[in-house]
């Protein structure tokens, strides 16, 4: 993650920030994120009728994918310095644009787009992230994060 000093975060906007590193989407995440939501479909869950559709195999949850824009926010992402803490504020225009099937690679590249002062202490950053899947020319999902950072 890049940190720079708050009033220096508009020179970032619109520029693309490092990608973050490769994360493996295997069956065993796939099963335990359907176990946390109660989400059991079996494009999901079943390697036998998956196979009868036209992915050919199991896909990841949609939201699975977004929720993983957590962790990858702490790889590639950007924060202004002396953040003391960090919060989910909401997502904007969120597409999920084609599945993440089992045992496939996915990164995130981040974009800042936005940053606002909300009160003293708290800036609002708005990024675009786009999750990418390993040798696919079509990104899996693109969403604009909001993120509250409280600032010491």
């Amino acid at each position: 993650m890049l940190t720079v000093p708050g009033n220096e975060l508009t020179d970032y906007l619109e520029r693309a920030l490092p990608p973050s590193g490769w994360l493996a989407i295997d069956q065993a995440r796939i099963d335990a994120f359907a176990d946390a939501t109660l989400d059991h479909q079996f494009i999901h869950v079943d390697r036998e009728k998956a196979e009868s559709t036209p992915f050919g195999r199991t896909i990841a949850h949609g939201y699975l994918t977004m929720s993983l824009i957590s962790y990858f926010a702490g790889e590639c992402g950007i924060r202004p310095e002396n953040t003391v803490m960090a919060i989910n504020y909401g997502s904007d225009k969120v597409r999920f644009l084609q599945p993440v099937k089992v045992d496939n690679r996915i990164r995130a590249q981040a974009v800042l787009k936005g940053v606002e002062e909300k009160n003293s202490g708290q800036i609002l950053l708005r990024t675009r992230f786009t999750i990418e899947i390993e040798d696919e020319d079509k990104p899996a999902m693109v969403a604009d994060i909001l993120s509250l950072f409280f600032i010491a």
